[in-house]
């Protein structure tokens, strides 16, 4: 393994272990406990869900937080609920995955370039971090940022939240982020400089929520047309559209 993997390795071990934000220690332990009655069979995860994809990863997909049934359940970022079958899905589709679903942290599913993570790595109530909480977990993605610095030229933003956190994060890890700050919006593009080193392209895109996807506001074809551009701009193979 080399050093960003080793690295990666670690930073992951040491996110598991978090205990620093006592409401979400509490909120998602009480989940793992109680369960959804669909799951009281499973063994929850109920910690902090560190990053998943290869060490090498030249595109970086920042969600908002793990699920309460879904990735604090499985363990594995976006992996168990219906966010997640939206996102691995166009993954899928345009080439990013090796198989369109994706139901537990065992089930054979690998990323091809692709890195998920987050800006906040436990589950919170009501899926709404507080802006302390996200303060307090942004060392964790700045360190990530760090370890990924060798390959990484493109990042999707999933949501307001997640642009938000993630632009001081770009910040602290050695990327200029213009000013004025970029807004965020469906489609919303930045480029990133950094001095010495190779610029990040920025991408925004609505987040793969039930609300969004259920409504029609983030529909696959939308979702598959980001990826496919941000894939292009981090350099890496994607199929044609069908």
């Amino acid at each position: 393994m080399n050093s960003s993997g080793s690295g990666l390795a670690d930073l992951d071990r040491r996110i598991t272990g978090c205990r620093a934000c006592p409401r979400l220690v509490a909120w998602r332990e009480e989940v793992a406990r109680t369960k959804r009655a669909a799951f009281a069979d499973r063994t929850y995860w109920g910690r902090p869900v560190p990053g998943f994809g290869p060490p090498d990863a030249r595109l970086l997909i920042v969600g908002l937080a793990p699920a309460a049934h879904g990735a604090n359940r499985t363990g594995r970022m976006f992996t168990g609920d219906r966010s997640g079958d939206v996102l691995y899905r166009a993954l899928y589709d345009v080439g990013l995955a090796s198989r369109p679903t994706a139901v537990s942290a065992d089930d054979g599913l690998e990323l091809r370039g692709v890195r998920l993570t987050s800006p906040v790595h436990c589950a919170p109530p009501a899926n709404k971090p507080t802006p302390g909480e996200r303060d307090t977990c942004r060392p964790w993605l700045v360190r990530e940022l760090d370890l990924l610095r060798p390959t990484v030229r493109a990042a999707v933003v999933l949501g307001a939240f997640g642009w938000q956190a993630a632009l001081p994060a770009f910040s602290a890890a050695g990327w200029t982020v213009p000013r004025p700050r970029p807004v965020f919006s469906h489609g919303a593009r930045a480029t990133l400089e950094a001095p010495g080193g190779e610029p990040l392209r920025v991408f925004g895109c609505f987040h793969v929520s039930q609300r969004n996807t259920f409504t029609g506001r983030l529909t696959p074809a939308m979702l598959r047309d980001v990826l496919r551009t941000a894939a292009g701009a981090a350099g890496l193979p994607t199929k044609d559209e069908e």
